[in-house]
């Protein structure tokens, strides 16, 4: 009987320990972010560009980097991208009430910020923010509704 609870024991913290593993390695989703795909929009301003991407994994993927251009690329500087879902599903261009948001990515980067990205984004519209800090003045982008 005391073998039987020390094996029970033993078999309730592998599994313990290997949901832990599970949950720590990410999901499906999250792997298929990516800086890669077809660009559903992008913009240039300053040394950034903000780019967003879309695929059809997970109900529709779509993922923002923010790009170091010009005399920025290869140095580093403070950068930062998010992506969202909206609500909305017209209106390319409005503000985007959020549904879901990626976390943020920011840091002293020197050539890109993400990518960051938000899953089940098919028929529903999706934005983005980014900026770089650069020489004393931060350039930000915001797209608006894109991909309605």
């Amino acid at each position: 009987m005391r073998h039987g609870r020390s094996v029970l024991a033993l078999v309730l913290a592998l599994v313990v320990v290997s949901g832990g593993l599970v949950v720590t390695t990410g999901s499906a989703a999250q792997a298929a972010v990516s800086c890669s795909g077809t660009v559903t929009y992008s913009k240039t301003y300053g040394p950034g560009e903000l780019t967003i991407f879309y695929n059809t994994s997970d109900g529709g993927t779509n993922s923002a980097c923010f790009y170091h251009k010009g005399a920025a690329y290869g140095v580093a500087a403070p950068t930062y991208v998010r992506a969202y879902r909206c609500t909305e599903r017209s209106g390319e261009g409005q503000p985007c009430t959020v549904a879901v948001s990626s976390s943020a990515d920011f840091g002293n980067y020197a050539y890109y910020a993400g990518p960051r990205g938000v899953t089940g984004t098919a028929n529903y519209c999706v934005a983005a923010v980014g900026y770089i800090d650069w020489q004393g003045y931060r350039y930000q982008i915001s797209s608006g509704r894109q991909g309605c």
